[in-house]
């Protein structure tokens, strides 16, 4: 590891019990910050809600660490927006959003939109899709940045158990997105879980970053929030374990070639053919080929949106 990396490694990783509740909440008193917690959802109806009413138990009502809570449905097809609604929290269809841009599939596309619909100065991920989910992971991210002016972007970190084997998780982490930014961006190598849904970043940083639409938008973010405002700016916070579900080897292919090709449009930034991936899948006759485009999409920087210009005057 470079001796910088090294050295943000100490710097600038922290546990959720460096900040204790309290704390926080006098920070965000004196600062007067704003904190918008997002969560993208699509067919999450058996945890969405258990994440939304911890959020708001410990972090609206009885720590008012928390400002907004908004659950962007992205169309599905359970009751994942009833079950977030009644639990207590905002929900947007991702398609109400910006209708003169039509939607495309995938998280980042979700994410970036969610930029239109929330209003802190502090905005904070977390996917639907956790168990057993605790409020660290909400007020670890968030910590950083209610109380140290120069940390612009936080990724938790935690253990990812695969069943019941122990640190076996992360899959695509270990195989496709850590050999990545220690061959191309080693200043990131030492992010744990460079892959993990859950962070936190300044609304000044994410408006000026673009946002891959699909798999590739986590290393996207955290590769162009290092080119913009350096390594200093960023963090990572220990907030336990993280469960939830977990994805089959060909999804977890798929993720990897969007990873990668969101990789190479920052390596290369020029034009690129729109890749595919050719998987296998064994049927009655022998294997049988299924071809997937590789997602390849980005959304530009929000400040180049005409209506988010036009909502942060009005």
């Amino acid at each position: 590891m470079l001796e910088e990396a090294e050295r943000w490694l100490s710097r600038r990783s922290w546990s959720v019990a460096d900040r204790p509740l309290d704390r926080l909440a006098a920070a965000k008193r004196a600062s007067g910050a704003s904190v918008s917690v997002v969560l993208p959802a699509l067919d999450e109806q058996a945890t969405v809600g258990a994440i939304v009413s911890e959020i708001r138990r410990e972090l609206i009502e009885r720590t008012s660490l928390v400002d907004e809570l908004v659950v962007i449905d992205s169309g599905s097809s359970d009751r994942t927006a009833q079950v977030a609604r009644e639990a207590g929290a905002k929900v947007v269809h991702r398609d109400e959003i910006l209708p003169r841009i039509a939607p495309l599939p995938g998280k980042g596309e979700v994410l970036w939109r969610s930029l239109l619909v929330t209003s802190g100065d502090i905005v904070a991920f977390v996917d639907a899709d956790l168990r057993e989910f605790s409020a660290d992971f909400v007020s670890g991210i968030v910590g950083p940045l209610l109380t140290d002016p120069d940390v612009a972007f936080v990724k938790a970190m935690y253990d990812r158990p695969l069943g019941e084997a122990t640190g076996q998780g992360g899959r695509v982490t270990e195989l496709m997105a850590r050999p990545l930014l220690n061959m191309h961006w080693p200043l990131l190598a030492g992010f744990v879980q460079p892959l993990g849904g859950e962070y936190a970043a300044r609304r000044s940083l994410l408006e000026r970053l673009p946002f891959p639409v699909g798999y590739g938008v986590e290393l996207g973010l955290l590769v162009d929030a290092l080119h913009t405002v350096g390594l200093d700016a960023l963090a990572q916070v220990d907030v336990g374990v993280r469960k939830h579900r977990h994805q089959d080897g060909q999804a977890l292919g798929r993720m990897a070639a969007a990873i990668y090709r969101t990789a190479q449009v920052r390596l290369a930034r020029g034009h690129l053919v729109r890749p595919e991936l050719t998987q296998f899948e064994r049927g009655e006759r022998g294997f049988v080929p299924r071809t997937y485009a590789v997602d390849t999409e980005e959304r530009p920087p929000m400040t180049g949106i005409a209506e988010y210009a036009h909502r942060r005057v009005a």
